[in-house]
This record gives C-alpha cells, structure tokens and sequence, in this order.
C-alpha cells in the first residue's frame, strides 16, 4: 500500500484533465504532475533514506502537492508544519521529527535557513536551482510500503506546551479518504477543491480525494483566504469543494458580492464551533452546500460528520439540536462518550469521547509514555468532553485540554502562559478563550503581579519574541489571585464565568 498510488492511478485514468490550477490557470494536468512527482521522488530518494523525514514550511502553492505526492512515492514521512509558527518553534518541529530536508516557499525561506537543526543538511526554496535540479532525475516507481508505515507527521500541541508528532501511516491515510467518499461527498473528475485554508492542516488532508478522483486542486493567488478572490474563483471553476474554519465561512456569508456561485459545491467546515446563527447564514445564502466534520490530528477529519442532508432536513424535529451537534461517527468509525474508567455512558450523559478505527493515528513520534495514555485498552482518548444521543449524534461540551481554537488554529494556553511567566512582574497567569463573534475564540491572560503590574506593550513583546503572533493574548486582565482548588489547580471554569 501506497498511497502515492492514488495519483499514479489518475494519472493515466485522467491523464489530459487538469490536475493544479493557481486562481484561474492550470498549471499541469494529471499526466504532467504524475511525471513531475515521480521525477522528484527520484531526486529524494537519491538524498535520502526510506522513512527519512521532510518538512514542508510553505504557504499554499501548486509545490506542495507536488512534494506531498513525492515524498510518498519514494518512501518518505511528509512533514508538513503550520507557516504561521515562530522560527524557534519551527526549529524545535523540525529538530523532533529528525527531517534531514526542508522545503520552503521564498517568503519563509530565510527562516528556515537560519535556523540550527541538528539532523537537516538542508533547507530548499522552492523554484531555486536546487529545487529545479530535483526534476533531473529519471521517474522512479512508487516505493513499495506496508499499511503500517509512516507517512505523515502531524505536530499537535498538547498542555505541555511542546508539539506533539502524530504518527499517521499509509492505512490512515487510506481510511480517511475512503471516509470522504462515504460520508462527506461525492467527486466527480473535473470537480475542483479551492485550497484557501493552510495545505499543512485539514485541506491538505482533502487533497487526497481529490487526486483520487481526477479533481482539480486550486491554490488561490494570494495562497490564502480572501472573501473576494473566493468568489472569483467560484465563478472560475465548477463542482467546487472548500475546507473552512466557521470564521472564514461568516467572513464568505457577509461578503458583500452580490452574485451567484453556481460552482459551489460544497463547504466542509469544522476546527471549531460553528454557532447555529451562523449555520442557519450560510445555508440561507449559499444553499445546500454544509457539511460538518469533527476530528482531531490523531484521528484526522475523521471522528464524526453531520451530512448535507442533516444540515437541509428542517422539518426534523430536532433539527436545531442536530445543527450544534457535530454528527454521527464517520463510516467505519466506533465513537463512544465513557466515564473515567472507559466505561460506556448511556445516552445524554457527558464523559470523554473515545474513538477507534484504521483512522487512529500509530502514535506520537518518539513519545511512548503520551502514545500508552493516549491510545489506552486500544481507544483514542480524546480529551474532549461531549454527550450522545439516543441517534447516535455526538455535541461536544468542552474542547480538548482547554485549547483554545481561534480563526481554525489551535493556541494551546500553557504554551502562553510559560511565555508570559518570563517575565519578572509576571507573578502567575492563566490563558482562557473567550467567545468572539468573528474568530470564534480570542485569547485572554489573566495575569497576577510580581509587585508593580507590568507593561502590556512588554507582555505583547515577549510573545512575539517566542511564539506565532496568532497566539498573542488580545487582552491582559490583571488580578490580585487566581482562583484555584484545594490542590492548587486553576479554576479556568471561573476565569471564564469573570469573562461571561
């Protein structure tokens, strides 16, 4: 099993349809990029060892499907890392997972070839010599690899505040794209999946299907999220497919752009809570198109889906339940909500969502102790809180180990708050999220003063000296103490209620 085989496939089934497209102009058809991929794969594989690590620093572009694709046909673990990380918390990924290359797009390049990792000979900017002298290479086959081999390093933060690398092999890989087919949508060749989410996260996971079926991949100009370059580019392609954060579907349905999209096909939205307000927006203005998913790196986008069928059965008599629940299980996906001792909960009741399948990550990289707790008695524990009901739909109750989920990403609070405590008036602090009508979350420190209260315009200068300026705090809230428990645990629930 490889999953490099997907393209191979289309490649000859529709070798002549276009393949990657930047906005509105093909770049290469299927033919063209199953030539490229098995030359670069060559050129790799020349470098580098089976199961050798590559990182992948880009902003969304034509290259990084070309690369994903290559790194799988010769046998290699894809490493892609969010574009938006801090340079010490890019050097830390890469130093973890041992990549021995690193790829970036020219606007992250000189990050990444100043910085000190141990096991990398080298970092390439995309479109330099060396990165053309890649493709000199005579095409090899697909490397033959077992179901149970790495293929995607998936970095997740978790409350210690250092990334975690998810363990994702071919048979994941796999499971979740046959998963896409059965419970999320449909793909037609010529069918076409806009990219403006990060190609490191959730869209670069539908990129899969999408080869599989002879789909067109679409990286916007700005390689981003634009509200107004999304509709020229739904007006530009047809049967059109995009993975987005609840905040960037509002940001669609507000746009002011008053025409229609015939080439919407469908927006795939999850990463955080959807408000059903904001649900109920869209599918009035964009029609039958929703469908939710609920998943996490560890079982990626693959732990429970609400259908476009559920979000349009309005005569339902709980509909409006079913539309701030996030589905039923996936296909093939065993979902269960259990006490602390595992044990299965009746409907209605809440406990901690436990998930098993082929989706299920392998484990964490080089971390056996957090894989063992993770993955106990053979079930993926979440840390998300949620209840069933008597259908077999799950609505979540808390997120996972208070992360925090504003604009799609992830901020994990203590890796924050660690920040934070570097400084001297800094005496303790907690980070909590606080609900915001546009970001869905924003990040709150409620800081106790050493003495005299510190300069905010510090604190904000701290954080960015160490972390991704997304996960800045956007406000500071000095208090005399923390509220805690009879064993010193902040109360984070209280912090909160201040908040509300």
């Amino acid at each position: 099993m490889n999953i490099a085989q997907l393209l191979e496939r289309s490649a000859r089934l529709h070798a002549e349809r276009p393949a990657l497209a930047v906005g509105s102009q093909t770049v290469a058809t299927f033919a063209e990029l199953g030539e490229r991929v098995a030359r670069l794969a060559a050129g790799l594989a020349a470098r580098l060892r089976p199961n050798d690590r590559v990182g992948l620093v880009m902003k969304n572009c034509p290259a990084y499907v070309e690369l994903m694709f290559a790194c799988w046909h010769a046998g290699l673990v894809a490493v892609p890392i969010n574009a938006k990380l801090h340079p010490r918390e890019l050097e830390y990924i890469l130093g973890h997972a041992g990549a021995r290359l690193c790829f970036a797009t020219p606007d992250l390049f000189p990050a990444v070839a100043g910085l000190a990792v141990s096991d990398m000979e080298a970092a390439i900017e995309i479109g330099a010599p060396d990165w053309h002298g890649l493709f000199a290479a005579e095409p090899m086959p697909p490397a033959s690899r077992a179901a149970g081999d790495p293929a995607w390093l998936f970095y997740t933060s978790g409350t210690t505040g250092r990334p975690k690398g998810v363990t994702l092999t071919q048979r994941n890989l796999m499971a979740a794209v046959l998963n896409y087919f059965a419970d999320v949508d449909a793909i037609a060749p010529g069918d076409a999946i806009i990219h403006a989410a990060p190609m490191s996260h959730g869209s670069g996971f539908y990129m899969l299907p999408h080869i599989a079926q002879g789909g067109l991949n679409v990286t916007p100009e700005s390689g981003g999220f634009d509200p107004a370059e999304i509709f020229e580019l739904l007006r530009a392609h047809r049967g059109v497919t995009m993975f987005a954060a609840p905040t960037m579907v509002k940001r669609l349905v507000e746009h002011p752009d008053p025409a229609a999209v015939p080439g919407l096909r469908t927006i795939v939205y999850g990463g955080g809570p959807m408000y059903v307000a904001d649900c109920k927006a869209a599918l009035a203005r964009f029609g039958n198109v929703l469908v939710q998913i609920y998943g996490q790196g560890e079982s990626p986008m693959t732990i429970s889906c609400l259908p476009r069928a559920m979000h349009a059965d309005t005569a339902h008599p709980r509909h409006l339940e079913r539309l701030a629940s996030v589905g039923p299980a996936f296909t093939g996906v065993e979902v269960r909500v259990a006490d602390a001792e595992d044990n299965p909960l009746p409907p209605g009741e809440i406990g901690e969502v436990l998930v098993h399948g082929d989706t299920v990550m392998a484990g964490y990289w080089n971390n056996p102790a957090a894989s063992a707790e993770t993955l106990r008695n053979g079930w993926l524990h979440t840390g998300d809180v949620g209840s069933m009901d008597a259908d077999g739909f799950l609505t979540l109750k808390d997120r996972s180990k208070d992360v925090i989920i504003s604009g799609g990403s992830n901020i994990y609070p203590r890796e924050v708050e660690e920040v934070l405590l570097r400084h001297l008036a800094v005496s303790e602090v907690s980070v909590v999220g606080q609900a915001d009508a546009e970001w869905g979350e924003i990040v709150i420190a409620f800081v106790v003063p050493r003495g005299t209260a510190p300069d905010t315009a510090e604190l904000d200068a701290l954080c960015l000296d160490h972390i991704a300026r997304f996960k800045r705090p956007k406000r500071y809230v000095m208090v005399e103490a923390l509220p805690k428990n009879n064993t010193g645990k902040v109360l984070k629930t209280r912090l909160r209620e201040l908040l509300a």
